[in-house]
This record gives C-alpha cells, structure tokens and sequence, in this order.
C-alpha cells in the first residue's frame, strides 16, 4: 500500500495552473492539477485516457464538443486524443487526475 499525499490546492509560484505528479507506476498515474480563479488551461490532448475528479472549486470543463459546469464530486472521462480543458474557472479549483497508462507527456 502506498498513501498518497494529493488533492490539495497548490497553485504555480506565479499564481497559475499547476499539475502536481505524486504517483506514477507503468499501468497508472496520479496528480492533481490546481487552478486559480481565472486561470487559463492551455493544455493539449493527451496520448493517454484520462479521468477527472474535482475535490474543490468551480468553473466548466469542455471536452468532445460537451459542456458541462464542473465543481465538487464532478468527474469527467477524457478518452486519449479528446481534446478538453477547464475554463471560466470562477473558484480556485483542486483536481484529482488519473491517467492510464501513466502520462507521456505527449500528446
């Protein structure tokens, strides 16, 4: 067993989005990304699926054409090459991230 210290908002030094990695094992990886009121998600899609799970905060979340808002308890699937982002983020949000296999970083 291994406990894993995330979900806690941790914004960049100069107060932007930021994605924290605490685990990654071949089949998986586990961050979380913290994004301040404001804040503008520019990433690019993923060679991997992904699930999101929001701990805390507010805004919406596009990904494949849908809308929806986004706030605690939410939890969206992102298959690999969809691409998606967080915006109108009206309360610092703190989410959960799961990628599998484990993010490449390539998109």
């Amino acid at each position: 067993m291994e406990i894993i210290d995330a979900g806690r908002f941790a914004p960049a030094a100069d107060g932007t989005a930021r994605y924290a990695e605490q685990l990654r094992v071949p089949a998986l990886s586990v961050g979380t990304y913290s994004l301040p009121a404001g804040a503008v998600d520019d990433q690019s899609p993923h060679a991997e699926d992904e699930v999101y799970h929001v701990v805390s905060g507010r805004g919406s979340f596009t990904s494949g054409g849908r809308t929806a808002e986004a706030g605690p308890g939410t939890t969206f699937f992102v298959p690999a090459g969809e691409d998606h982002r967080f915006h109108d983020v009206t309360a610092d949000m703190t989410v959960l991230v799961f990628f599998a296999p484990a993010y490449s970083g390539r998109g």
